[in-house]
């Protein structure tokens, strides 16, 4: 086996295409062993090519780094790369994929241990992704189906019918991050940002500096990726009475308000980046977490934010009249 390669990046070797458009995969791996050989699989047998794994693994200790090297092994040097993160959680590891030094590509896509990527995956996105152009900001994101430890189809995740955009970013993401692909522009943003940020969710994040800074998001119904459901699931799907309940609990708790609290200290470095119709929605929001009932409830109906359900918006309406946003 392979010793470990540095956890910094050379140039990306580009692989040729039909298309000469190249993919970067940003894989963050942790103690996965059990699922991650499928997850694999599922990336060899995409029908676009031209993709380069990196994998970055925060300090397994069962045999997935041995899954890794194995895997890269069945391929020409440079394809597939694993390099050690940060140790910092789930988040602080894909950020220190994004944003690293050096990283070239058109395209790149966040990628989970233990889910298992349709074949067409990675052509459907850059198939969107390219009408946006390569000069703006673009990420695409995805429904998901749910599947259970043995790969069975157990239900899909929520739709996200309502147009993606900053004013929803801000209090709601529409899709996981391991449905999403997204391109140069994009991740110029995260790394502007840079990894040392604290957020409460790397596909969030990624969803609110793209639309804050003008960039096109794309939402498909379709399910691009079977999402596995499993005791070690970091997120889990948010479907279901069980989660609702969930997200109940943690309004109380005051979480969502924390982590709106992180969102907005992390925004303020790109807050110069965004348009001005963008910055003032967001100056709206940051001073009415801040206010007595009505002029919150004023400030944030200005600010116009919403989710993507009756449901959401519901539970958004509590968060504003509790203060707990």
């Amino acid at each position: 086996m392979g010793g470990d390669i540095k956890p910094h990046f050379g140039t990306v070797a580009r692989f040729p295409s039909a298309s000469g458009l190249s993919v970067t995969i940003l894989l963050c791996t942790f103690n996965g062993e059990l699922f991650l050989a499928q997850q694999l699989a599922s990336l060899e047998r995409q029908t676009f090519k031209n993709w380069k794994l990196v994998a970055s693994d925060d300090g397994s200790s069962d045999q997935t780094k041995s899954i890794l090297q194995a895997f890269r092994r069945s391929f020409e040097p440079g394809k597939v790369q694993i390099v050690d993160g940060p140790r910092r959680g789930a988040a602080a590891n894909f950020l220190s994929l994004a944003c690293a030094k050096n990283l070239v590509s058109d395209y790149y896509a966040f990628c989970d241990q233990d889910d298992v990527w349709e074949a067409d995956k990675l052509a459907r996105a850059i198939d969107v992704l390219e009408q946006a152009g390569l000069d703006v900001p673009a990420l695409y994101g995805s429904r998901t189906s749910l599947i259970d430890e043995e790969g069975k189809t157990i239900g899909f995740s929520p739709l996200s019918p309502k147009t993606p955009a900053f004013r929803s970013a801000l209090v709601q993401s529409i899709a996981g991050g391991n449905t999403m692909v997204f391109n140069q522009r994009a991740r110029e943003l995260l790394a502007f940002c840079g990894a040392d940020i604290a957020i409460p969710s790397h596909d969030w994040w990624l969803y609110q500096v793209t639309s804050a800074c003008g960039g096109q998001v794309h939402y498909d119904a379709y399910p691009s990726v079977r999402y596995r459901q499993h005791a070690q699931n970091v997120i889990g799907s948010n479907m279901g009475f069980a989660a609702n309940m969930r997200r109940l609990r943690m309004l109380r708790q005051g979480r969502f308000r924390h982590w709106s609290g992180l969102n907005v200290a992390a925004l303020t470095r790109i807050r110069p980046r965004m348009n001005a119709d963008n910055q003032h929605i967001f100056d709206l929001f940051c001073r009415a977490r801040h206010r007595p009932l009505l002029q919150r409830a004023a400030m944030f109906a200005e600010a116009g934010v919403y989710r993507q359900t009756l449901l959401g918006n519901l539970g958004l309406a509590a968060a504003v009249v509790l203060n707990k946003i």
